[in-house]
């Protein structure tokens, strides 16, 4: 089968990317694609590399990277606009309403509005209407639910076989009407119970990690970061904010946080203390890698429910993690064998001290939360997954 995998990156990554390799937007579609795999940062191509491994022909899209689709778009004689006055005014405007006010404390809350000034612009549809046709795919899998319209999808309907839709707990907050995929993939129960309520076709399908990361990142540093947190810290983290916040004013230099920003937080912030920068893609591996322990909070939307990717990127590097209670989180890990888990801020803090302390205990934690992640979790188990159920609706 021929699939088409969807995705969006977060505006942050892609200038950060584009910034670290002078000339990229210059350079041709492939060889733009190939840079950002490499990056590791996010899904990746983990979706498409696996499913090859399958025998299935696979292909990633990043339709909201406007240099790496227009570069796709010339290159298959398809006429766009050049990169952009007016996406670069509609940021400006943004940037400067949100530096020279103080709803700078709110800047995390203007990310929506700045994607949804991407995905205005006529090439965004235009290019990923091209690419669909192109493809012509048995099935397409997205992952940005929240990011491209239903109503786009269900105009290029004709044009592909199974739409498949999969996403992260903040596609909850998004009220779209969802009929028009096929099929819901759900990382998590709660989001299962979700979708089927509403009378989709859902399956499970939890997210994964890449067990070829291991290969490509130095697996001998040394345990140099006592604990750490790495991962987004917004306005929709009021939970996971509270939690480092008391990391960080209890365990001082022992608490490292890498976030794409801490502009918006208060300036008495103790999170602002202990910010050490953005960490992208192979960065964070590192970073997970050479930590102790590292942290997980749930995004609040998520509820009960355990079901982010932080789960298994952290113990997949062999970092012993702490995490918030779920109540399906036993179906994944077990709690006080392979993971740790809190209730409370105070709770969390209590642990990482105490693990701190105890290196035989935290090291065997982590090692037996590796293993269970490296037999169940990669996502060549997910694509097997995928693969099986396919041919019920196929």
């Amino acid at each position: 089968m021929r699939f088409l995998i969807i995705n969006t990156d977060y505006p942050q990554f892609s200038e950060w990317l584009y910034a670290q390799h002078p000339g990229l937007a210059q350079e041709t579609y492939d060889e733009q694609m190939r840079v950002r795999m490499e990056s590791l940062f996010g899904d990746a191509d983990f979706y498409s590399s696996n499913l090859l491994k399958l025998g299935h022909q696979a292909y990633d899209l990043r339709p909201n990277v406007e240099w790496m689709q227009k570069a796709w778009a010339q290159e298959h004689g398809i006429l766009v606009e050049q990169p952009i006055p007016a996406q670069q005014r509609g940021r400006s405007i943004l940037k400067r309403i949100a530096n020279q006010t103080p709803l700078k404390y709110l800047k995390p809350l203007f990310r929506p509005l700045l994607r949804s000034i991407d995905q205005q612009q006529p090439w965004f549809h235009d290019v990923l209407a091209a690419q669909i046709k192109y493809y012509k795919p048995d099935v397409v899998f997205n992952l940005a639910m929240d990011s491209i319209s239903t109503t786009f999808l269900q105009e290029m309907k004709e044009y592909m076989g199974l739409l498949i839709g999969c996403s992260e707990p903040p596609v909850l907050l998004n009220k779209q009407d969802w009929r028009v995929y096929d099929l819901i993939a759900a990382p998590s129960e709660g989001m299962f119970d979700y979708f089927n309520k509403l009378g989709l076709k859902t399956e499970l399908l939890r997210f994964g990690f890449e067990s070829s990361v291991l290969l490509s990142l130095d697996q001998n540093s040394q345990k140099s970061i006592p604990a750490s947190f790495v991962g987004s810290i917004g306005s929709i983290h009021l939970e996971r904010l509270k939690v480092l916040e008391t990391l960080c004013a209890k365990l001082g230099e022992k608490m490292c946080v890498w976030a794409p920003s801490a502009d918006h937080l208060q300036a008495a912030s103790s999170i602002r203390k202990r910010y050490q920068g953005p960490a992208f893609g192979c960065a964070s591996y590192q970073i997970l890698s050479a930590s102790k322990i590292t942290v997980n909070c749930h995004i609040n939307v998520a509820g009960q429910f355990a079901d982010n990717m932080r789960l298994f990127e952290a113990t997949g590097m062999g970092t012993m993690l702490i995490t918030d209670w779920k109540v399906n989180l036993h179906k994944m890990f077990e709690p006080g064998k392979e993971v740790i888990t809190y209730r409370t801020a105070e709770e969390c803090a209590e642990l990482v001290h105490y693990y701190l302390e105890h290196d035989t205990e935290r090291e065997e934690i982590a090692r037996a939360g590796q293993e269970r992640t490296l037999r169940e979790h990669t996502y060549y188990h997910r694509v097997q997954e995928l693969d099986n159920f396919l041919g019920k609706y196929l």
